[in-house]
């Protein structure tokens, strides 16, 4: 079983290695969405996305994740870490969409994940979490299949609007 300081430490490697070989441009990005994971959450956050080009994106991200447990408000931190994958080679900003795959992690679970996005705008993902430690918020222990519905508005669009 793979702990959270192991994952984090994998994920860490694989992104630093990746960044050491080009010059990338970084765009913030704000991320509203659901969460199901045994129970419903709502999902507010912020988004790192890294490119060279737009064939391969990495994405790394912090949000909480926000629900009610057995009539109590529950709130959990949550990091993720994606790369977004377009197979279309020497094509700049026409892309649609991106084959995603990933991780998540919260203090009560770490679940990998695949998925599509469009634009690297809206997401669509499923994948499937496994327990980390005493799991459970009051009593529900979250663990199994695990689908989110991201949107991740990117903070120039918002600057741009308010102009």
């Amino acid at each position: 079983m793979i702990n959270a300081k192991s994952a984090i430490a994998i994920l860490s490697v694989f992104f630093l290695s990746t960044f050491a070989k080009a010059q990338l441009t970084v765009h913030k990005m704000i991320s509203v969405g659901y969460t199901y994971q045994n129970q419903s959450f709502g999902e507010i956050g912020g988004k790192l996305l890294f490119l060279k080009n737009d064939d391969v994106i990495y994405r790394l991200g912090g949000s909480a994740l926000m629900g009610s447990a057995h009539s109590q408000f529950a709130i959990m931190p949550k990091i993720s870490a994606d790369v977004l994958l377009n197979f279309e080679k020497n094509v700049d900003f026409n892309h649609s969409y991106y084959f995603l795959m990933g991780a998540e992690g919260t203090n009560k679970y770490f679940a990998p994940k695949v998925g599509v996005t469009l634009f690297g705008i809206l997401d669509l993902t499923g994948g499937y979490a496994f327990p980390i430690g005493n799991s459970g918020i009051n009593c529900k222990e979250l663990k199994g299949v695990n689908v989110n519905f991201t949107l991740n508005i990117p903070t120039v669009f918002i600057h741009d609007m308010f102009k």
